[in-house]
């Protein structure tokens, strides 16, 4: 007589369904990235966010708080993955889940706040995609302000000269005001 309910056996995934897997969730989360940017950053938590858009001395902002929520994320994942902590029932896909969350916030950290903020190294791109990356995010900086704005994505960017005709519509119909520097030196 067994008094527990017997767990199903799951074999292990293949190295190519994690891999699929974690590729996967990195390309989610720059969806989920440019969702929270434009409708929780630039919305009910513009006062976190707030100081990301200010001229400041610190190294730390308030808007660094978002990682916290991000690695919440990732350690929930690896969390529910794992025998450790759930014994039979850990399911393992999050395991790759929760690797591929942190995978994406690496890539958060060294593009956004390394490339294009330079909070951790000096490098300014001539060319390629690396200089639309600098340019898509300095058309977001070019609003004064949480609305309106262009580019929330942080690792996908479109194409600059497009953002800057966008930001000219905005302007015009009043959804955003545009600091015209920015603006101008973004898309040298």
């Amino acid at each position: 007589m067994a008094s527990r309910k017997q767990q199903a056996y799951n074999p292990p995934m293949s190295t190519l369904a994690i891999i699929a897997l974690i590729f996967a969730t990195v390309v989610a989360m720059e969806l989920v990235a440019w969702a929270s940017h434009k409708y929780i950053m630039h919305g009910f938590g513009w006062a976190w966010h707030r100081d990301h858009h200010e001229p400041h001395d610190g190294m730390l902002e308030r808007n660094d708080l978002f990682g916290l929520a991000g690695a919440a994320m990732s350690i929930s994942m690896f969390a529910l993955g794992s025998p450790m902590i759930r014994g039979a029932s850990a399911w393992e896909p999050a395991t790759w889940i929760g690797l591929g969350i942190f995978f994406y916030g690496l890539i958060y950290t060294l593009v956004h706040d390394g490339l294009v903020h330079q909070r951790y190294f000096h490098w300014v791109p001539r060319r390629g995609y690396a200089k639309r990356l600098v340019q898509a995010h300095k058309l977001h900086h070019a609003t004064i302000g949480k609305e309106g704005g262009v580019s929330f994505g942080f690792v996908f960017a479109r194409d600059p000269a497009k953002l800057k005709r966008e930001l000219g519509v905005q302007r015009e119909a009043g959804i955003a005001v545009v600091r015209e520097a920015l603006a101008d030196q973004a898309v040298r």
